[in-house]
């Protein structure tokens, strides 16, 4: 039986596949960074709403992607889960 892993890594040897799956990659590692705060506080999105006045099917939005966050947003968010928001530019590795 094949693997979500062993699929991925497969599909990743295709040149146009791994440019688009590394283009999505900040998205993916926001949505991640949300739903991985709000589950370690074990909240729910509705208890999450209630904290910050999000309505819960932004949160929901948010979280499955198809509704991108602005910084103030994020804001919100932190807030909301006791959390201080960082953002950060990291240098990309320069291949020789």
């Amino acid at each position: 039986m094949r693997t979500f892993d062993d699929m991925l890594n497969e599909q990743l040897k295709d040149i146009d596949f791994r440019k688009e799956y590394e283009d999505i990659q900040p998205e993916m590692d926001v949505i991640r960074a949300i739903i991985d705060a709000r589950t370690a506080q074990n909240l729910t999105q509705k208890e999450l709403s209630k904290r910050t006045g999000i309505n819960q099917a932004d949160i929901s939005k948010l979280e499955n992607g198809t509704r991108n966050p602005t910084v103030s947003l994020l804001k919100r968010l932190a807030e909301g889960m006791g959390m201080e928001l960082r953002i950060q530019f990291i240098p990309k590795n320069k291949k020789a």
